[in-house]
């Protein structure tokens, strides 16, 4: 079993920055972030390998966001810079037994979510 706990969520500025981070509990391996806006699909933002050896990133926020971990801690993070207002979204964490899983589906634990305005 495992249980996942986003934290960082926030209200900020267009333009400005956030990070979002994940503390896992129980063994995880790839590690992806996604969100959701009001009246929306979830849909993915990046994802990372359990060592961190690959990443991925929707072309939406490619060069702006970046993913990490710290196998040490359990905890993925989610760096996001240059945020616009279209970023606004609860933002989840999730894991996935399958390498470099990027779909909604691949994924079998998540988190509660965290919440992120951008203003204009």
């Amino acid at each position: 079993q495992v249980q996942l706990v986003e934290s960082g969520g926030g209200l900020v500025q267009a333009g400005g920055a956030l990070r979002l981070s994940c503390a896992a509990s129980g063994r995880i391996s790839t590690m992806g972030w996604f969100r959701q806006a009001p009246g929306k699909e979830r849909e993915f933002v990046a994802a990372i390998t359990s060592f961190g050896g690959s990443t991925d990133y929707a072309d939406s926020v490619k060069g702006r966001f970046t993913i990490s971990r710290d196998n040490v801690k359990n905890t993925v993070y989610l760096q996001m810079n240059s945020l616009k207002p279209e970023d606004t979204a609860v933002y989840y964490c999730a894991s996935s037994p399958r390498f470099g899983a990027t779909m909604v589906a691949q994924y079998t634990y998540w988190g509660q979510g965290t919440e992120v305005t951008v203003s204009s």
